[in-house]
């Protein structure tokens, strides 16, 4: 049986989660690239945050406040990196219930064929119990890895902006 047979006998759920697997990989490739060019040029954003520090006039005496500036001057900078992310994790959260769904439907046919027919012939409910088992590993072949790269990429953010948060510090107060 090929690849396109399954396709066809997970129904509509699998072309849902095909498109959301789609959906997902695209937004995540787009994430990795946004971190990677924020990495290369975080030289770049450390002296637009040290700019905008040195702007707002603020005593550098209070080392509190400089602290907070930089942690939202951070925030502010960095969400564009992290939006979206938030897409691929609700695509790791609702690919096993869209599975479980078409479980769920696999069985009632199942069970609505062998209510019409009897159970002489189990091909007749054979192709309930194909869906059903089908959805299931279509939702978990895509929740999986949606929901590792959410986590990975969200770690790299993380990382990332402690990297800059702590670099910009030192450098603030070296540039007085």
């Amino acid at each position: 049986m090929n690849l396109m047979n399954y396709i066809e006998q997970g129904g509509v759920i699998v072309y849902i989660l095909i498109a959301l697997n789609i959906i997902g990989f695209t937004i995540m490739l787009v994430k990795l690239v946004q971190i990677l060019m924020t990495k290369r040029y975080k030289a770049v954003l450390l002296e637009e945050v040290i700019t905008y520090i040195k702007e707002k006039e603020v005593p550098l005496q209070d080392e509190h406040i400089v602290v907070e500036l930089i942690k939202d001057e951070m925030a502010k900078r960095l969400y564009s990196v992290e939006n979206g992310l938030g897409t691929v994790k609700i695509i790791a959260s609702i690919a096993p219930l869209l599975g479980l769904l078409g479980t769920v439907s696999g069985v009632l046919l199942a069970f609505d064929a062998i209510s019409k027919s009897g159970m002489g012939d189990p091909s007749i409910f054979a192709g309930g119990i194909s869906m059903a088992l089908i959805t299931t590993v279509a939702g978990l072949i895509v929740a999986i890895p949606h929901y590792i790269g959410y986590n990975y990429l969200l770690s790299m953010i993380d990382g990332l902006e402690a990297t800059i948060t702590s670099e910009i510090l030192p450098a603030v107060y070296k540039k007085q």
